[in-house]
Formats: C-alpha cells, structure tokens, sequence
C-alpha cells in the first residue's frame, strides 16, 4: 500500500517533498493497522497454529507490539496532516476504518466496507493535497473501493477455515467459498473496465492489452476452477489485481 500509494502520487505529479510526506503517513498507518491486527488476534493466531505470526510463535511479546502499535497511530496523525488538512483527514478515516475493520468489523456482515471506503480513499489522499484541493473522479472513487472490497474477499479467501475455527464470520465466510470467489473475480472485472474507459480520451494501448488480459484471466480461472477444491479462480484474480494496480497508477497521470 505504501509502494502504490506513493507511485499514485507521483503519476499525478507531487513534489519529491510531498512523495515523503505521503510515504510516511501511509507507512504509518499500515504499521498501526498490522501491528494492532496481530495484536488483537495473538489469541486466535496461536489457537490455529500460525507459524507465520511472530506473536503467535511467541517470537515477540504482545505487549511490545501493542505499543508499537500505539504509537504508528499516533504518529500517523502528524505525518497525516503534513499534506493538508483536508488530505491528512481523508488518510485519518481510511487508517480508522483499518482499525475498526481489526477490532470488529471483520467478523460482521459489513467486513467489506472498511476496505471499500479505504482503498476509494487512496486517490483522494492524493488529489486533496494538490492546490485547489479538488476531489478525483467519480470512476476513480468507485475503482478504488471495488479494489478494496475485491481484495477483501481475495485475502479471506486463504483464511476461510482458520477464521471459521475461531469464530470469524465477515461477509465473505458468510457467503461460502464459491461465491466469495465470483465475488472477487467481478470487482477486479469492473476494476479493469472502469479505469480503461474512465480517463479522458480514448483507452491507451497498454490498458486495452490489460483490460483483455483480465477477461482472459478471469473467465479461464471461471472455467477451470469449476472443480471442486479448485484454487484456480482464486489465483486468476490475484493475477488481475496486479493488472488492476497497474492500470491505477496509469490513470494518477489524468489526476
């Protein structure tokens, strides 16, 4: 996030002084949300054997990250602010619906949406910081929260059965498996379509070579992962969130 955010900025034109400002703030608060996520989840990761997890390995103690985790928050405030009052809000709520999404949120039906209005955020950090302040795009805004929630869906995805075992339910585990990939696969689809034909003017070479890609990808990992236990699906759209990415930052340049 911090690596995207921050080419997004520069696509669009901020000043090696503001690229700093937003790659500290947006660190930041990655660094809050991570470590505050492990924290409140040090319980749940042991219970299911996360080697991956130092706190669950015991590599770590939970207190230390807790405050670790404390003061990325508080630093993020600052660091926030750096580009402007009304972007450093912006980054302020997507960072709070990160945290919200950690100590509740993920376990509701609503566990989407911090993601959604986190990701739609992004742009905007980046645009209200420029003189006159102005808002990116509608497109803009709606791709970056089909984004987010498709990559809400496609991170769940590996974690379906831990998540089961300790009492996570968000909207994806609701829904199963199966449609939790379909889910997915559609938002990264409209992803692709919304910043091909979104940007003035017509689609660049580039874009339309990724927008076919993306329904190659997709409609392959539609067919072969008919099969049940297949994982086929879920790698085509993380093949396409790559693409998706790509075609974000393309589209900083019309900011």
């Amino acid at each position: 996030m911090t690596v995207g955010v921050t080419a997004l900025a520069a696509a669009a034109g901020r000043p090696a002084a503001g690229l700093v400002a937003v790659a500290l703030a947006v660190l930041s608060g990655q660094l809050a949300t991570g470590w505050s996520n492990d924290w409140l989840d040090a319980e749940r990761d042991t219970a299911v054997g996360r080697t991956d997890k130092p706190l669950a390995t015991g590599e770590v103690s939970r207190s230390l990250v807790g405050t670790a985790a404390v003061v990325a928050g508080l630093a993020c405030v600052p660091l926030s602010l750096l580009s402007g009052w009304r972007a450093g809000l912006v980054h302020l709520v997507a960072v709070g619906c990160a945290l919200a999404y950690n100590a509740r949120l993920k376990a509701t039906p609503f566990s989407a949406l911090p993601y959604a209005v986190a990701f739609a955020a992004a742009p905007a950090f980046v645009t209200l910081a420029r003189p006159g302040h102005p808002w990116p795009p509608a497109w803009l805004l709606v791709a970056g929260a089909a984004l987010g929630a498709g990559a809400h869906f496609a991170n769940v995805l590996s974690d379906l059965d831990d998540d089961a075992a300790t009492g996570i339910r968000g909207l994806p585990h609701r829904l199963g498996r199966t449609a939790a990939e379909a889910i997915a696969a559609g938002l990264m689809g409209l992803v692709a379509v919304l910043l091909t034909f979104g940007p003035p003017g017509p689609p660049t070479p580039l874009a339309w070579g990724i927008l076919g890609t993306t329904a190659v990808v997709l409609g392959g990992g539609a067919v072969l992962g008919r099969q049940r236990g297949s994982r086929t699906l879920f790698r085509a759209v993380l093949v396409t969130a790559l693409g998706d990415v790509v075609l974000l930052l393309l589209s900083g340049s019309t900011l």
